[in-house]
């Protein structure tokens, strides 16, 4: 399968993408050719590689590491002789073949197994948890009183041995250590071809890229295929991280499937999604290594999980995943920032204005969901929305320096005293590389909201008077520089509570009538826009976008990402035949039914027919049941085909699923940006200039309402 190359982002530079170089072969003559199997060969990492050396037949190879003859370490298989080749230094090595007169040689840049590669400098303080893991304490690297006090001194970089175990699965569905003599209650399973075998996992685990990584299979059934499990969550890095229960999915096991799993391909350990791509491919490389090329390796996670996917797939092609199953998906989180910021200041003004006591309403100004029955977890009482039940506390984890809710006991043992004090916590300071630094010392922040209407649909459907929407604009404000903000309070400090109450981080506001707007940091919507962390759209393996319905819980995955990533597809090339998207139901007293087995089954067979039919592309390979669908509860089907979404994304009359599967907005969709998002600062246009256009549908200023306008929004409004 021919995938677009993709560049990687040289962050040192936070240069734009260009085409990727050379591929992992030495160009071919004659009948020789010598390749990279497990990475890039500008991309090795941790001394070795695995090559493969295709001579003419009949004919003897010698294959040299930097001179020296490393020929024993290759075998024959189907398609020529592949060895690992070990023993490579740090840097520049050559691998050449010599077979008679002709003679091929291939550069080869070996980066440490703790990195990084193209990711920037290491991150410090950082957390170590090996001994968490099950790995013991982590291998001293200085003297120096730096990082995490273990045996022997110090660990800044949190190395450990790898470790291989194994486990099997006890017919309770629990892991269990594989005992000498077969135990009474192992499970068998069922593979994909329809073998029966004992459930007996082989798994590895050790430390790379300074992460925790896994990689586990069954000791008697692989079937040659992949799964590389991402996961979500939001933490702002610092940290090593945990590996999550994916590590051993007992479907994708029980099926035959490898499964590969990092704590850094886990959003809840960091959302640096360039060094979270530098993980993953260093991850794949050491199975690679190991086991040899998979048929394909799938991608399933949730959430941030769905991000990394989506992100990975445009940035690395297929060199990660070959395929993607995104759950509960929106197109990245960068850009999530820029709705997600409005919710507090929009909750604060709405809660101290008795017009919008009454829930339901509060969707006008917000876009997402809300509901007067469902319960709210701050009051315990009913009414709540989805600012407050899925985002309320990520404006003070994403914005704010001074809190963090990271404060897990391998502090304590973290040295120089203090250290964990010295961290700005924003997520802009976690990628501090790739949005820069201020004159402050304090990593620059794309947030705006200079121009944004708040409200401006509602108005022009008449859900809101031009008194409320010109009330609103004036006073819902906008968030304070990172140098000025002050500690949270309760509930997100809980010392704080009961007394000093602030659900909205309304200290850390800038309010007034009219409150001022915030000016994002162009040097920082720039860098971002070129880092790679943006979902341009630009992917071309096969996606399964699959999402359990979740509006009426007010759950923060609402359910429009899915075609903000389409739109973006849409408008990168005009195509996203490899996308489908299927919504299963979720209601809050329904069953739960996961629809991720029956993703797999037509991956699998989509996968099939692009390796019998590469000529036909990604699109022309679907299979019948790759098409975009809508289940019931109980994971049955309620409708499928090209025109299940209509409405969604075109003009045309509602689809079935469109009926059947209310989408919401956001704070900015309402406010006239576009469902596919990702503004992150509008151009602006006159407030006269948006009277003259109609942008306020039927009302029509009058010159004190004009004059009110233009004070609120002194440099313009949005003209998106």
């Amino acid at each position: 399968m021919v995938m677009k190359a993709v560049a990687i982002l040289t962050l040192a530079l936070l240069a734009p993408l260009t085409v990727a170089p050379a591929p992992a072969r030495a160009a071919a003559h004659g009948a020789l050719e010598l390749e990279v199997l497990s990475s890039r060969p500008d991309q090795v990492s941790g001394g070795d590689a695995l090559v493969r050396v295709r001579r003419p037949k009949g004919t003897k190879v010698k294959v040299l590491r930097n001179g020296e003859d490393v020929t024993g370490a290759f075998t024959e298989t189907r398609d020529g002789l592949t060895g690992l080749v070990t023993g490579l230094a740090v840097g520049a090595n050559t691998v050449t073949a010599v077979a008679g007169p002709l003679r091929r040689t291939l550069t080869l840049r070996d980066h440490p197994i703790s990195g990084p590669i193209f990711s920037g400098p290491h991150q410090y303080p950082f957390l170590c948890k090996t001994e968490r893991a099950g790995l013991g304490p982590p291998v001293a690297d200085n003297q120096d009183g730096q990082g995490m006090r273990t045996t022997g001194g110090w660990s800044r970089d949190c190395f450990a041995p790898v470790v291989t175990d194994r486990l099997y699965r006890s017919t309770d569905g629990t892991y269990k250590p594989m005992p000498a003599q077969r135990p009474a209650d192992l499970a068998t399973t069922t593979l994909l071809d329809g073998r029966t075998v004992d459930f007996v996992v082989r798994r590895e685990r050790g430390v790379i890229n300074r992460f925790l990584y896994s990689i586990a299979m069954l000791e008697d059934g692989w079937n040659g295929r992949a799964i590389y499990r991402f996961d979500g969550g939001v933490a702002i890095g610092h940290d090593q991280g945990t590996l999550g229960g994916g590590a051993l999915d007992p479907y994708g096991l029980g099926k035959g499937y490898a499964i590969l799993h990092s704590s850094g391909t886990r959003t809840s350990t960091h959302y640096n999604l360039i060094l979270g791509g530098e993980t993953a491919l260093m991850v794949k490389e050491r199975f690679i290594e190991r086991h040899g090329p998979p048929l394909y390796t799938v991608g399933v996670g949730g959430s941030g999980g769905a991000i990394q996917q989506y992100i990975y797939g445009q940035n690395y092609g297929d060199r990660v995943i070959d395929a993607a199953i995104p759950q509960y998906s929106y197109p990245d989180m960068v850009t999530q920032t820029i709705h997600v910021g409005d919710c507090e200041l929009l909750e604060r003004y709405m809660d101290h204005n008795p017009r919008w006591a009454r829930w339901d309403d509060r969707t006008a100004l917000i876009g997402m969901n809300a509901g007067d029955t469902v319960a709210n977890p701050y009051t315990g009482g009913p009414g709540s929305d989805e600012c407050v039940t899925g985002w309320r506390g990520l404006t003070p984890l994403t914005m704010n320096p001074l809190w963090t809710s990271d404060n897990d006991p391998e502090w304590a043992l973290m040295d120089p005293p203090g250290v964990k004090d010295t961290v700005r916590w924003t997520h802009w300071d976690d990628l501090r590389e790739v949005y820069g630094v201020d004159e402050r010392g304090h990593a620059r922040s794309t947030w705006d909201n200079v121009g944004v209407q708040y409200g401006l649909k509602a108005l022009v459907d008449g859900v809101i008077t031009p008194a409320e929407f010109l009330d609103v604009n004036a006073k819902a404000g906008s968030w304070k520089e990172a140098d000025d903000m002050v500690q949270e309070g309760c509930p997100f400090v809980r010392s704080a509570c009961p007394g000093d109450l602030d659900p909205w981080s309304a200290r850390n506001m800038n309010l007034g009538d009219p409150a001022p707007r915030r000016t994002g940091d162009p040097v920082a919507i720039r860098n971002v826009e070129r880092s790679g962390l943006v979902f341009r759209g630009d992917i071309d393996i096969p996606v399964i976008d699959w999402r359990p319905y979740l509006e009426d819980q007010l759950d923060m995955h609402n359910a429009h990402q899915s075609f903000a990533s389409r739109r973006r597809m849409l408008d990168h090339d005009g195509s996203a035949g490899n996308q489908v998207i299927w919504f299963t139901d979720a209601r809050p007293d329904g069953p739960k039914f996961d629809q991720t087995p029956e993703a797999l089954r037509v991956m699998d067979e989509w996968m099939a027919n692009l390796r019998a039919r590469p000529g036909r592309g990604v699109a022309g390979n679907r299979p019948p049941l790759a098409v975009d669908r809508c289940f019931a509860t109980d994971g049955t089907q309620l409708a499928a085909g090209p025109h299940v979404w209509d409405g969604v994304l075109d003009r045309r009359p509602p689809g079935t699923c469109t009926r059947l599967f209310p989408l919401y907005g956001t704070s900015r969709t309402v406010a006239g940006g576009p469902l596919a998002g990702g503004v992150y600062k509008c151009r602006l246009q006159p407030v006269g200039r948006a009277i003259a256009r109609g942008l306020y549908g039927s009302w029509r200023p009058s010159p004190q309402e004009r004059a009110r306008l233009e004070q609120i929004f002194p440099t313009g409004v949005c003209d998106y």
